[in-house]
């Protein structure tokens, strides 16, 4: 049987905590609006961000591994001088579209892309753009597709 309550782990990369913290804040809200639980965890940069959700997919399989309906993905890249931001960029939204698509995952995907701090913390903020929340509702939206795809919808 489906529990009704929906689970979800949110995954930050914290490169840029003040943004982050936005990000999270965003995410939070949007989540305890619908009266879901959620879990955190902290890597310290957005390339983890797939792998980290990978794993706790596979751990949520196991008999003591917690069992998530969905993942948000919060993080920053910022453009650099170096094409180290399009391969940051690139690879983390590549990785969590793959994990998406293969696993059939809903994961809401919050990692900002941008030339410059400004930018982010335009986007991040809860009062303007509010990228994390964006996220999260759009992986509760994606959780309630899917149970509706399944029959088990509330």
């Amino acid at each position: 049987m489906v529990e009704d309550k929906i689970r979800l782990l949110i995954v930050e990369g914290r490169s840029h905590s003040g943004i982050s913290d936005e990000l999270l804040r965003g995410a939070t809200q949007a989540i305890e609006a619908q009266g879901a639980d959620y879990d955190v965890i902290t890597v310290s940069n957005a390339l983890q961000i797939p792998t980290v959700i990978a794993m706790a997919e596979d751990a949520g399989h196991r008999p003591v591994g917690v069992r998530y309906d969905g993942y948000v993905a919060l993080g920053v890249v910022i453009r650099g001088e170096t094409y180290h931001f399009e391969l940051v960029a690139n690879e983390t939204a590549r990785g969590l579209q793959d994990l998406g698509v293969a696993k059939r995952l809903p994961i809401g995907f919050g990692v900002l892309a941008v030339d410059e701090e400004a930018q982010a913390l335009s986007r991040a903020r809860v009062s303007e753009g509010d990228r994390g929340g964006a996220a999260a509702k759009a992986c509760l939206e994606t959780i309630g597709l899917k149970r509706q795809l399944l029959g088990q919808a509330r």
